[in-house]
């Protein structure tokens, strides 16, 4: 059997064709084109565009940080934040490799912060390996973020389960699903999944899901940041250290 070049003789195929050139020279002037707008669309967006952003004394923070936490996030949901308790974890693997994801805060207590996930998860793998982690809140609304890092522990099955069972059906079905980060075959069959996982979660409000873990982060070091319309954001930074809190602030 010979074998024979693809579209032999082609003209559409021929790298001396004008007409070739001009595709070419057509699609370099559309992808420039999409890469100013781009660029102009980030230039043009504003940031926190409110009407005025709150103030914050430092020398009048509490001395430890999670008053001053419960305080910011109560009055991110004050001002209208959409799910102000969503966060963004991050983890590393083995190798010192980074990975983030948002996930929402379960409670924080003079224990830590809490969250919740699979053991199997990228997530609860890499947990596992390197039990520590950071997490990050931003606020637009109120111009504030708070990033918190410091050791992970893991709690009992019990405290997990319950964790598990104080949240709603939905978040039962999700957990019951289960498999999470593992590679899926095909969106039908996440939907197959997902209806067998509600339909258990209406008929057994406590059903058990072993792998579901949760986590406590112990915080060495919580930064509030307040943002300002003419960029003298205040920073005030909390240090664990030889058992009290430390403050100090930061240059922006």
């Amino acid at each position: 059997m010979t074998d024979h070049p693809a579209h032999q003789g082609s003209p559409d195929a021929d790298p001396a064709d004008p007409a070739h050139h001009s595709d070419d020279a057509d699609t370099d002037a559309d992808a420039d084109t999409d890469a100013q707008a781009f660029r102009e669309l980030l230039r043009g967006l504003r940031v926190w565009d409110v009407a005025a952003l709150p103030s914050f004394d430092p020398a009048a923070a509490p001395g430890e940080p999670l008053p001053l936490f419960r305080q910011w996030l109560r009055e991110a949901a004050e001002a209208g934040v959409p799910e102000p308790h969503t966060m963004t974890l991050a983890t590393a693997d083995a190798a010192g490799n980074p990975s983030l994801r948002t996930l929402m805060l379960h409670d924080a207590d003079e224990r830590g912060w809490h969250f919740a996930s699979h053991r199997g998860s990228r997530k609860g793998q890499e947990l596992a390996v390197r039990p520590r982690a950071a997490l990050g809140f931003y606020w637009p609304a109120v111009g504030r973020q708070v990033r918190v890092h410091g050791p992970v522990t893991v709690a009992g099955p019990e405290e997990s389960a319950a964790d598990l069972h104080r949240r709603s059906t939905g978040a039962l079905a999700a957990a019951l699903v289960g498999r999470q980060s593992e590679v899926l075959g095909s969106v039908e069959e996440l939907a197959r999944a997902s209806d067998a996982a509600w339909e258990r979660a209406r008929r057994e409000p406590a059903a058990p899901v072993p792998s579901w873990t949760l986590y406590v982060l112990h915080p060495e070091e919580v930064e509030f940041f307040q943002g300002d319309a003419q960029r003298r954001h205040v920073r005030l930074n909390y240090r664990y250290q030889d058992g009290r809190w430390a403050q100090e602030l930061l240059w922006p």
